[in-house]
């Protein structure tokens, strides 16, 4: 047989491989409630022909299962592992994934998977919490992965090089500062010089709880992206304008479209129109960025010094405390009720 019969060949094999595939897939989603041997049958037929499939019948099969009820524990962190144009809609969909294994899946493998678990649907305490603490430094990795070692071995010199290529090396050495300070001077709109800046977990997380207007937990999230108490984000949000809540966002580099999106949410009027735009658009285009900053880093210093010790629950303060007013729980904006809560002072 020649190889150009060989090469007709291949293509119906690797359908038929996929053909298999679907109908284990199939015949497995068709029992209601699958036994423990049948559990670990699919299990064990499952990844060899996921592997030997087509990239095409691995997410037709990734996206039955996703709506799949029982997928044996194994199955179902080998799919969420996958890359994530395969594992997406089982990440966001799939009811079958533990807390533990989000949260190994959000830690290992990367902020494309952990940006997925937090289109879920429904988040549990713990993984919220797991997904505000990570951090992805892409400089840091660039570091550890050897990047900026050749610059390094450039300017060092070489053992017995002459006095020549010495001063010439020191030379460029020193033309490579001044160009690195020269750059300070003149920063791009991305350097930060370190400030505070919203991570893109953190940014999904606001942008989710303000979609659902959920806004206890996004003053848990704020607070933790500003590493202030409680009691700091709460006071931003109750400034029913929105200019404190959009001076926070502004100052730690959110995007305009996400920032945008969280004041109409969260502040019902505005989103009404003025001169063309919404108001939250012409709100967020009034604020100087370097301004709002350094007016972030200002209430920041001022939380550290009221709040020295990290703050209980209110739950757990109004019972300890005998005489005092409770304060109140729920965090009111505009979209929640139209008048703002008394007894706390707005942030100046």
């Amino acid at each position: 047989m020649t190889n150009e019969f060989r090469d007709l060949e291949r293509p119906p094999a690797m359908r038929k491989k996929d053909v298999v595939l679907m109908a284990t897939v199939t015949s497995f989603e068709s029992l209601p409630h699958p036994s423990r041997s049948e559990l670990r049958q699919f299990a064990e037929l499952f990844a060899p022909l996921f592997t030997a499939s087509s990239e095409e019948a691995r997410r037709e099969a990734v996206a039955a299962l996703s709506q799949c009820r029982t997928v044996p524990p194994a199955v179902a962190f080998f799919i969420a592992c996958q890359p994530i144009t395969i594992a997406a809609p089982f990440l966001i969909s799939s009811a079958c994934l533990t807390d533990d294994a989000l949260i190994t899946i959000a830690r290992t493998q990367g902020e494309a998977h952990a940006r997925a678990i937090v289109s879920r649907e429904a988040l549990s305490p713990t993984v919220i919490d797991a997904l505000v603490g990570l951090r992805y430094d892409h400089a840091k990795r660039l570091s550890a992965n050897g990047g900026g070692t050749e610059e390094v071995r450039a300017v060092r010199p070489m053992p017995g090089a002459t006095d020549d290529a010495e001063r010439l090396a020191r030379e460029e050495h020193l033309r490579r500062h001044i160009k690195a300070l020269a750059g300070h001077v003149n920063r791009p709109a991305a350097d930060r010089l370190g400030l505070r800046t919203l991570s893109p977990i953190q940014e999904a997380l606001l942008v989710r709880f303000a979609r659902n207007r959920e806004a206890g937990l996004f003053a848990s999230v704020l607070a933790d992206t500003l590493s202030a108490s409680r009691w700091l984000a709460e006071r931003i949000m109750l400034d029913i304008s929105g200019q404190q809540l959009a001076t926070t966002l502004k100052g730690v580099a959110m995007e305009t479209d996400d920032a945008v999106f969280i004041l109409e949410r969260l502040y019902d009027h505005l989103s009404a129109p003025q001169n063309g735009m919404p108001r939250a658009q012409a709100l967020w285009e009034a604020l100087d960025e370097d301004e709002c900053g350094r007016r972030v880093e200002a209430w920041r210093r001022a939380d550290r010094y009221t709040y020295a010790e990290p703050q209980r629950p209110v739950a757990s303060d109004a019972r300890d405390g005998e005489g005092h007013e409770a304060l109140p729980q729920v965090i009111r904006t505009t979209a929640s009720a139209r008048r703002p809560v008394h007894g706390l002072r707005r942030v100046r």
